[in-house]
């Protein structure tokens, strides 16, 4: 089994969703022994922003591609071979100003590919990486998911849900840890919530395995 580990906090040893990605994948593992991990770090490994060089191939240009282009397009092909490799991708994914870290979103479009995890057919879009299994940790300042108001500010986690879906991965789990920035006792309570999550979801592999 392949586990792609992805981290795009930008506050290093600070970040709680890298802690909590970190005893997520090693509780996968323990349950899954033999796992090879497969670590992405999209803040030390940055791809640029999604450009019209980064597109070409997708628009149908595969001559006379210039030096700019097939450089961007090496990278789409890394880090979409690499996802599609995966059985299991872990995700860590704070929440900034509503949404993801743009670091995330640049990796999110590289892997948004035409007839690699995605095509469109007579009936429409139809997903092309399905059998995985994505498990984003998600960590929030605030609390966004026990009000209307807030679930409608969220762009986050809905994001996440809705992209991989439409890649054809109907397995997205959560690990979540909302509240952090709201003291020591909510961030104790927040961490408390997000272990719970990580054993739950550790105890439904090992019963896959068994």
């Amino acid at each position: 089994m392949q586990l792609l580990h992805i981290d795009s906090a930008i506050t290093g040893q600070h970040s709680v969703s890298r802690q909590l990605t970190a005893r997520t994948v090693a509780a996968w593992v323990a349950a899954h022994p033999g796992t090879q991990v497969d670590y992405l770090d999209l803040v030390a490994e940055a791809p640029s922003h999604f450009t019209m060089d980064a597109m070409a191939l997708r628009t149908g240009q595969t001559e006379g591609l210039n030096e700019n282009q097939q450089r961007e397009n090496a990278v789409s092909e890394r880090l979409v071979a690499q996802f599609l490799a995966a059985d299991v991708i872990v995700v860590g994914a704070p929440f900034y100003n509503f949404g993801i870290p743009t670091q995330l979103k640049a990796w999110v479009d590289r892997i948004a590919q035409p007839g690699r995890t995605f095509r469109y057919g007579a009936s429409g879009p139809e997903g092309l990486a399905s059998g995985k299994t994505v498990i984003v940790a998600s960590s929030r300042g605030g609390v966004y998911s026990t009000s209307e108001g807030g679930r409608a500010m969220e762009h986050q986690e809905s994001y996440l849900q809705t992209v991989f879906g439409f890649f054809g991965v109907t397995d997205v789990r959560f690990v979540r840890a909302e509240g952090v920035a709201m003291g020591p006792e909510a961030k104790a309570q927040a961490l408390a919530g997000a272990e719970a999550d990580i054993q739950a979801h550790a105890a439904a592999a090992l019963a896959e395995a068994a």
